[in-house]
């Protein structure tokens, strides 16, 4: 309910678009390559009621991942345009000796961690302004979390390989807010987008960068390089406890049609 109401209230301060928003109904795709380096821990459990342990580190790589998505701009009033945002987010890493509790598990050996934090990212929007020089988009987004933390490992007094994971799985209400700045007649434009965690404010997702648009017929392809951050602080979400961030270079492409 508190998610909802929050959601609403962000949606009602932004009823009111610019007399530039769009006057024909729009489509855009795109993707994105985001090269990560990940860092972070989780908590362990104390195996006593719901108490949490230490935090557990390990040394995670860097990784590939992905972004696409999908839009839809119209011309209809205080109806907000609809984004829709699957992002693949996955860590694995692994150490030598370990000595905690996890979902029951005591892990006491080498283990392995496999954090997925994949997510898509539902987005409401209005079109504050919409010209070649300045566009701003302002709104409200739901990031609907689909991965799992699971760890595998030699566990108990007799070293057994035990593998144990919980689902990642719940919801993050956040604000939304996208601004581009142009330079006319060169195609050349800066852009930063930011969401923002509401209910939960350790949660966030940024990106900034550059882009270039070229104006075709049917379509227009914009290609944009730039540098992507996510941050994953939270607490008794999912039944886990963790901050995690994920951070790096990225290059995409958007077709606008």
């Amino acid at each position: 309910m508190n998610k909802t109401l929050a959601a609403t209230a962000l949606f009602g301060l932004l009823s009111v678009t610019s007399a530039q928003a769009a006057t024909v109904v729009g489509f855009k795709v795109g993707g994105d390559i985001w090269n990560t380096d990940a860092s972070g821990t989780f908590n362990a459990d104390s195996n006593l009621g719901n108490a949490t342990g230490p935090a557990q580190n390990y040394d995670y790589g860097s990784e590939t991942q992905g972004s696409v998505w999908v839009a839809i701009e119209h011309p209809i009033p205080l109806v907000p345009n609809l984004k829709i945002r699957e992002n693949r987010l996955e860590a694995s890493a692994s150490k030598d000796s370990s000595d905690f509790y996890f979902n029951e598990v005591n892990f006491t050996g080498a283990s392995t961690v496999y954090n997925d934090l994949s997510n898509t990212d539902f987005v409401l929007y209005y079109e504050i302004l919409d010209n070649d020089l300045v566009a701003l988009d302002l709104g409200a987004a739901y990031k609907q979390m689909h991965g799992s933390l699971r760890v595998d490992g030699l566990a108990g007094s007799e070293l057994t390989r035990t593998a144990t994971q919980r689902d990642i799985d719940s919801g993050v209400v956040m604000a939304y807010g996208s601004a581009q700045v142009g330079v006319p007649g060169l195609g050349l434009f800066g852009f930063a987008d930011i969401m923002i965690g509401v209910d939960e404010n350790g949660v966030h997702d940024y990106s900034a960068g550059l882009g270039w648009q070229f104006d075709g017929v049917a379509l227009d392809t914009l290609i944009r390089v730039g540098y992507r951050d996510f941050n994953f602080d939270v607490n008794r979400f999912s039944g886990t406890t963790q901050d995690m961030q994920f951070k790096g270079a990225f290059a995409g492409v958007e077709l606008i049609f």
